[in-house]
């Protein structure tokens, strides 16, 4: 983490996003936290949620529909 921080200040960036399929170590998040809100930190799960939200990569496995009485279809 603070390796990532470092090469953020020698290329001038003022946020970074670490991503992992995996999960962050507490030192990690303590670490990140620690350094500002200059790092974004996300675990698999989070890049799941992205993923699925943004429909990257993913693909409709089942859909549902729901009816409802067309009340007036029957007047008249």
């Amino acid at each position: 983490m603070r390796d990532f921080f470092g090469s953020l200040d020698m290329k001038k960036a003022s946020k970074g996003i670490f991503v992992t399929a995996s999960s962050f170590s507490p030192s990690a998040k303590q670490t990140a936290e620690a350094l500002g809100k200059r790092i974004v930190l996300i675990d698999g799960p989070h890049l799941a949620r992205l993923m699925i939200r943004h429909d990257v990569g993913c693909r409709v496995e089942e859909a549902l529909t729901i009816r409802k009485v067309d009340e007036e279809f029957f007047e008249a």
